[in-house]
């Protein structure tokens, strides 16, 4: 009794402090960004975050349950829209500005999650294609919208955005609270999915995504099972909006197109669809391939072929390792593998 106290002890300690430590170990690395990276370095690295979070958000859907879905640039647009409108309202200036921060992605990720019900209910009856095409056409219908609405800007967008905003009492800089906010918002988004996969009613999406008869034979609600992925998915990718919209500082309804959608869907095909870890290592490659390595290398040169060598070195990639970069392992299964193999030698 004693021992499985001290067990239970231990895995609740486990599951607490590795979550803290990499929020942490995160933050440490926003500060060691401010003081050795320029702006558009620091501004790289909010984007990995944000595509962190999308990516991560979006293999819940596509990877785990199965579904293909190419409306995750329309969440996203509906929490960016949602946390810039909600920033300049002044019955939230009360608030101080880290807790303000802090909220409002929790605002746009449930306005998000609403949308996210809402088209999920009557489309996810749908399989394969068609669930894309409809997910597709949510996407294109909240671009039309964001475009016709003069509230948040219209075609000219909305200018101005607060970032996060410094909190000199903690010695953080406007980066560094910002980075702060990301990377908790990360860190929460990747272990809340792990503990929703990892969990009982969440072996229910694996079981929808290998064979849905089978599921619904053993008592699993296939349609139930469905919207809770997109609406658990939609969440997020509002969260991952509304970190956008404070790091770009600018939104317009052209940011969020059919193609926002498709980047997303490189990440996790690349990462490996059915893997968290692989959504984080792609997302990563993703963002800092055209952004920095090829910049660079268009500097050098003179000529841009950035988005053409990047094209190719994704064909290749996909070519070589059609599984993606992890397939459905995770990282920590390769660390036991190498553990294992270890001890044996």
């Amino acid at each position: 009794m004693v021992l499985q106290d001290r067990q239970a002890r231990s895995e609740a300690i486990k599951s607490i402090g590795a979550p803290i430590f990499a929020a942490v170990l995160l933050i440490g690395v926003g500060y060691g960004l401010d003081a050795t990276s320029n702006p558009y370095t620091q501004f790289v690295m909010l984007l990995i975050l944000t595509n962190v979070v999308l990516a991560t958000s979006l293999n819940l859907v596509n990877g785990f349950t199965g579904q293909f879905s190419l409306g995750h640039a329309g969440f996203m647009a509906v929490g960016a829209y949602t946390s810039a409108w909600l920033v300049t309202r002044p019955e939230l200036a009360v608030l101080p500005d880290y807790l303000r921060f802090l909220l409002l992605p929790i605002a746009a990720g449930l306005l998000a999650a609403v949308a996210g019900y809402i088209v999920g209910l009557p489309s996810l009856r749908l399989r394969g294609d068609y669930l894309a095409i409809v997910t597709l056409g949510f996407g294109e219908i909240i671009r039309v919208i964001l475009l016709n609405s003069d509230a948040v800007g219209g075609a000219r967008g909305m200018y101005g955005i607060p970032s996060t905003a410094a909190v000199p009492s903690l010695g953080m800089s406007e980066f560094v609270a910002q980075f702060s906010v990301a990377s908790i918002w990360t860190v929460v988004t990747f272990v809340t999915l792990w503990r929703i996969v990892h969990s009982s009613k969440g072996r229910a999406f694996l079981s929808v995504r290998e064979d849905e008869i089978a599921a619904e034979a053993m008592g699993i609600n296939i349609t139930q099972t469905k919207v809770r992925a997109f609406v658990i998915s939609a969440f997020f990718a509002g969260v991952g909006g509304a970190l956008f919209a404070h790091s770009v500082k600018y939104l317009n309804p052209a940011t969020f197109t059919f193609t926002k959608s498709v980047d997303i869907i490189i990440m996790i095909v690349l990462g490996g669809m059915g893997s968290f870890s692989g959504s984080v290592i792609a997302a990563a490659i993703i963002t800092v391939l055209p952004e920095m390595v090829l910049r660079e290398l268009q500097q050098i040169t003179g000529v841009d072929l950035r988005m053409v060598i990047y094209s190719l070195m994704l064909i290749l990639f996909m070519i070589l390792r059609p599984a993606g970069i992890l397939g459905t392992r995770e990282a920590t299964d390769i660390f036991k593998s190498f553990r294992s193999k270890s001890k044996a030698t």
